[in-house]
């Protein structure tokens, strides 16, 4: 059964870090279809979290369609994510590297920048024919297209919410 640890000066939000760290023990094979997570009761007395946190981080792993809550009953995996077991090779190159990182004086947040960094040269996000990344969305106009970020447009969605007469 997965273990939540909860980092309160991530400055993640709680619900998030149950969802990652939900989501890294399904691909690594510590979770997997059928297995019952633990219950929110569970989960509050071992982290000291408002209930309503957990239920929100296991409503968002239902909407991923990776657990599916039994009334009375439980919350249970439905899939797992695991393409990469806990004893992979890969794995244990990985580990002897943050050991070698550690005896080079490295602090954690200076592995996770070089690491981040090395994903960041293996793991681009490709971009689409038009050069666009997926961070973009495009608006053809007479004057040639508009490119918005996703925050901008949010910022319009919930302008429309509050003023659905309102074109911006």
């Amino acid at each position: 059964m997965v273990e939540y640890r909860i980092d309160r000066h991530s400055g993640v939000a709680t619900y998030v870090q149950i969802v990652q760290q939900t989501k890294q023990a399904l691909r690594l094979g510590v979770l997997q279809a059928g297995d019952k997570l633990p219950t929110a009761r569970e989960v509050v007395e071992a982290t000291a979290i408002n209930p309503n946190t957990v239920l929100k981080a296991y409503r968002e792993l239902e909407r991923d369609g990776l657990v599916e809550a039994r009334r009375g009953v439980g919350t249970f995996v439905r899939r797992g994510l695991n393409t990469t077991p806990a004893d992979s090779p890969l794995r244990a190159e990985l580990d002897a590297w943050a050991v070698r990182a550690r005896e080079a004086a490295l602090d954690r947040d200076d592995v996770a920048a070089l690491f981040t960094a090395v994903l960041d040269e293996h793991f681009a996000v490709p971009e689409d024919p038009d050069g666009r990344t997926d961070r973009f969305s495009r608006t053809d106009r007479p004057d040639g297209p508009v490119r918005h970020s996703r925050t901008d447009m949010q910022d319009r969605h919930d302008r429309h919410d509050l003023n659905p007469g309102d074109p911006s």
